[in-house]
C-alpha cells in the first residue's frame, strides 16, 4: 500500500485530502507540526507527498529543497497561488507537479496515481529489486544497474536524478524535465525495449491529447545530447514497439 504524507496547515483541506486518499486505497497521514516536518516524514515513510506553499514558519519551496536532500519521492505541490510564477518556482525547487486550489479532486487523484506510476510503476524497478548484484539469467543485465534515490547508472552511464544530469566518463550534460523521464526510463532496463505507451504514460498524464510525434521529438533531443557525451546511436528504435537503449554501445565505450 502506498503512502500518502500531506503537509497541509489548513485541517479542513487536510482531513478532505486524507479521505479522499483513504477512500483510493492509500494509507495517508497529515503533518500536525510545521517547525520541524522532517521526523515526521522519516517516521512516515511516505511514497509521495502532498505539499502546500503558504506554511507556518518556513514555506512549502523550502521544506521541498529539505525533502530533495534526502529523497527523489514525488512532491506534488497543492496552492492557492495560481501565477506562473509560483509554479515555475514550484518546479525549480525540486517538486514534480502542481495543483491549484480549489483543488479539483478528481484530477489531483489522477496525478497522484500518475505520479506513483512513473515512481514506483512497471517502468520504475524499486530499490530492493535493482544493485542487489544478482543476474537476471540474460548476460547479468540486472548486475549493471545500480540504482539508489539519487543515481541510476549502468556500465558507467550515470543519471543524476535529483538534479536532472548525465554522466559519462567525467562528461556531463543537463537535461530537461521530459529528458531526464526518458532517460530513467531506459536506463532502469538496458537491453530492453520499452513500449511507446510506457514512455507516454511516463511523461504525460493524459496520452490521449498527446501527439505522438511529440515522444519522438523528447527521444531525438535525448539522442543528440547522449552523442554529446560520446554515446551516438545508442538509443535503438525498434518499429512498431518503442525505444531501447543498447547495452552493446554502453559496454564497447565502457571499454574504450
Amino acid at each position: 500500500m502506498y503512502r500518502i504524507f500531506i503537509v497541509e496547515d489548513d485541517e479542513k483541506i487536510a482531513a478532505i485530502l486524507r479521505g479522499r486518499m483513504e477512500q483510493y486505497g492509500y494509507e495517508a497521514a497529515a503533518a500536525s507540526e510545521f517547525r520541524e516536518l522532517m521526523p515526521q516524514l522519516e517516521a512516515f515513510a511516505p511514497h509521495l507527498v502532498l505539499l502546500d506553499i503558504n506554511l507556518p514558519y518556513f514555506d512549502g519551496y523550502y521544506w521541498c529543497r529539505q525533502i530533495r536532500m534526502r529523497s527523489s519521492m514525488p512532491i506534488i505541490y497543492i496552492s492557492a497561488r495560481a501565477g506562473e510564477m509560483d509554479q515555475v518556482m514550484a518546479i525549480e525547487n525540486g517538486g514534480d507537479d502542481y495543483i491549484t486550489k480549489p483543488i479539483q479532486l478528481e484530477l489531483l487523484m489522477a496525478k497522484v496515481r500518475s505520479a506513483l506510476r512513473r515512481a514506483y510503476g512497471e517502468y520504475a524497478a524499486l530499490p530492493d529489486t535493482m544493485g542487489r548484484g544478482g543476474s537476471d539469467g540474460e548476460g547479468g543485465t540486472e548486475n549493471a544497474v545500480r540504482y539508489d534515490a539519487s543515481e541510476l547508472s549502468a556500465h558507467g552511464l550515470k543519471l543524476h536524478l535529483s538534479r536532472s544530469e548525465l554522466e559519462w566518463k567525467g562528461r556531463k550534460i543537463e537535461l530537461t524535465k521530459n529528458e531526464g523521464l526518458l532517460a530513467e526510463c531506459l536506463l532502469r532496463k538496458p537491453g530492453h525495449v520499452i513500449p511507446r505507451e510506457s514512455l507516454l504514460e511516463a511523461l504525460w498524464d493524459d496520452v490521449q491529447f498527446v501527439d505522438d510525434n511529440t515522444l519522438t521529438v523528447n527521444v531525438t533531443r535525448l539522442r543528440k545530447k547522449l552523442e554529446e557525451l560520446g554515446l551516438p546511436k545508442i538509443i535503438e528504435t525498434i518499429r512498431g514497439q518503442g525505444y531501447k537503449l543498447s547495452e552493446d554501445v554502453l559496454r564497447e565505450g565502457a571499454a574504450t
